[in-house]
């Protein structure tokens, strides 16, 4: 039935827009605020990412949560555990350049998508700095990419 199909089609799609819009609107922030408003979720730290766009070519920018490991960031493409990864994690994959900023500090970076035994070191750092990983992972068969960001 079309209402069935509609309703499946917005459960799927209003938390994906939602997560996006906010994402957008809490860079803004930060960035008008050089990161003294919008630089924490709960316990974790966040940073400002811009992306290039893997269709567009444009400029993308979100915000992320990141732990530090070293002097790379690591950051986690869980999407909330929607079916889909987030579009910067895609777009990181399309053109691993990006820049970060930190406060007022802009960061070019360039990533890396972790495998193996440093992923899992990772995944549990990102894990237990922010719990909400964990609860994501059931929301999907997905495997969430996990990248380090290394200045340039």
């Amino acid at each position: 039935m079309f209402s069935d199909r509609l309703l499946a089609w917005f459960t799927a799609t209003l938390p994906d827009l939602s997560v996006r819009f906010a994402g957008r609107a809490q860079a803004r922030v930060y960035r008008l605020s050089g990161g003294h408003i919008g630089g924490r979720f709960g316990r974790g730290r966040v940073l400002v990412l811009t992306t290039t766009g893997r269709k567009s070519r444009q400029p993308r920018t979100t915000t992320v949560l990141y732990a530090k490991d070293g002097d790379r960031f690591v950051v986690v493409g869980s999407n909330t555990g929607s079916e889909r990864p987030p579009a910067w994690a895609l777009n990181l994959a399309a053109t691993p350049r990006a820049t970060v900023q930190l406060g007022r500090k802009h960061i070019p970076v360039l990533a890396t998508e972790l495998a193996g035994s440093e992923r899992e070191r990772l995944w549990d750092v990102m894990n237990d700095m922010y719990g909400g990983f964990g609860s994501y992972t059931q929301r999907t068969d997905r495997e969430f990419k996990v990248f380090a960001l290394e200045s340039e």
